[in-house]
């Protein structure tokens, strides 16, 4: 074989092997759901304006293509805060969140791949820690829970939305609050002692409604018997016990009727009983 097609062929298996072994680096494929932002080498650095969307692309070996899952993200992360009193309490948060698709260079410029430890996480703990040092263990673990989870997500929020930060939140969940065995006890009794307070002091409007009720009823029936009375004369009385002689008179029983012989003059009868 001629030296100069042999030397031929060793360059071409030389070039070979290098595409074979730098394929990783040249041929990139991004998935749904994944953006890509170029950082080349010997060119203008990180390219921040174009961001490459799901397909496939090739680029030249000496360039870098970084990858970003911009799908929907969540990470759990327990902690230990310190509440208004200076009492340790340990809460287990949720965050999920997503970056600004477009804004993936500048993100990475600041904070890197690594941005969920480098920016989320630590921007949860700081708002977590801010706003329960505001509030008691009690408004935390009872009174102001909501209240309080509500505040952790508007500053949280506030942070990651920033232009400088890139984040979407998409929520914050306290999946758990636990407090010193002894406190969290003192503080169910006293809810307790509350719920009790509340059903006795509605056991006793109760029967202050109902007393009130019986005495409007009282003095309803006291006045209608009033009217009656005053209008039971003596003439009206005596008229109304000869209407029922009349008509126990026309009973088919046996029976004497004396007329004038009972009290006030009004008819006796008499009966076989």
């Amino acid at each position: 074989m001629d030296k100069k097609v042999k030397s031929i062929l060793i360059t071409v298996g030389i070039l070979l092997v290098i595409i074979i072994a730098s394929s990783s680096m040249v041929f990139v494929t991004l998935q749904p759901g994944q953006k890509g932002v170029i950082f080349r080498k010997f060119g203008a650095g990180l390219d921040k304006e174009n961001i490459y969307s799901a397909g496939f692309y090739v680029i030249a070996p000496w360039n870098e293509m970084y990858i970003y899952d911009v799908k929907e993200q969540k990470v759990d992360e327990p902690m230990d805060v310190l509440d208004k009193n200076g009492l340790s309490i340990h809460v287990d948060v949720s965050v999920r969140y997503y970056p600004v698709n477009d804004k993936i260079g500048e993100l990475h410029e600041k904070f890197g791949i690594n941005y969920p430890q480098n920016l989320v996480i630590p921007e949860v703990r700081s708002a977590v820690r801010k706003v329960m040092g505001r509030y008691t263990a009690e408004e935390i673990y009872s009174t102001k829970r909501s209240e309080v989870e509500g505040a952790i997500i508007t500053e949280t929020e506030e942070v990651l939305k920033k232009p400088a930060n890139n984040i979407h939140m998409t929520a914050l969940l306290m999946r758990s609050i636990t407090l010193p065995p002894q406190i969290k006890q003192a503080i169910e009794n006293k809810l307790q002692q509350q719920q009790e307070a509340l059903a006795y002091k509605y056991k006793l409007e109760k029967e202050a409604s109902e007393a009130k009720r019986k005495k409007i009823a009282a003095q309803g029936e006291a006045a209608a018997n009033a009217i009656i009375n005053s209008s039971l004369t003596p003439e009206l009385l005596k008229m109304r016990g000869i209407e029922a002689t009349l008509e126990l008179a026309k009973s088919p029983n046996s029976k004497v009727v004396i007329v004038g012989s009972g009290k006030n003059g009004l008819p006796l009868i008499l009966g076989n009983n």
